[in-house]
């Protein structure tokens, strides 16, 4: 206690405790990347605080928007799983690794984008170009909606996953993914490939634009 001159285990009786003044919080690196037209909002708090998020646009954001790369830590083995978000790999040097964020400053915020449940409200395919993951917007995006994605078809092969995902609750089960087989398939006429909507397709020919 520098009034009394004395030093103490805890608290000087005489004169009280000290006044603490606490350290500005830092956002994570993962928030310091978001882009000044997207949000994050807290959709639940579950047990320990912990807060699950969802990416939501502030303005119109035009189809055909790429976003990425995806930032994460290469790793042979997954050890941060969030059921509610994409499992992500890359091909690199001839190895396939798992595109891991085990906390928020090891990623940037494309790590908190959630997977889509169906096509109605998926807004964003993701895939590989040259060992590196992005996202673009397969419709425009309204303000306050969220931003959800799902494999591209070309990387759920990849991935060994089905080009559509649909996710229904049933007794407060989910059912595990299933596959619809469209009626009238779009055909790339490059390379042949069948995808089960335009915007699928139209994501799929822009790997071709790219290699030109």
């Amino acid at each position: 206690c520098e009034d009394c001159g004395r030093s103490l285990i805890g608290e000087c009786k005489l004169h009280g405790p000290l006044i603490r003044a606490k350290d500005r919080v830092i956002p994570s690196r993962a928030r310091l990347t978001l882009p000044h037209y997207l949000t994050l909002r807290v959709l639940e708090l579950r047990a320990g605080n912990q807060q699950i998020l969802g990416v939501f646009a502030k303005k119109v954001i035009q189809k055909r928007t790429q976003f990425g790369p995806y930032v994460g830590q290469l790793s042979t083995k997954l050890t941060c799983y969030d059921e509610s978000r994409l499992v992500l790999q890359v091909l690199k040097d001839g190895g396939k690794y798992f595109l891991d964020t085990p906390n928020e400053d090891c990623g940037n915020w494309m790590m908190f984008v959630r997977l889509a449940r169906n096509q109605e409200e998926q807004t964003l395919v993701a895939y590989q170009h040259c060992g590196e993951v992005y996202f673009t917007t397969v419709k425009p995006i309204e303000p306050h909606t969220e931003l959800k994605v799902w494999y591209a078809a070309d990387y759920a092969k990849f991935m060994e996953a089905s080009a559509v995902f649909i996710k229904e609750e049933s007794d407060g089960c989910p059912l595990p993914p299933v596959t619809k087989e469209p009626v009238d398939p779009w055909i790339c006429s490059s390379c042949g490939s069948t995808f089960a909507t335009f915007a699928l397709l139209e994501s799929h020919q822009c790997i071709h634009k790219d290699r030109v």
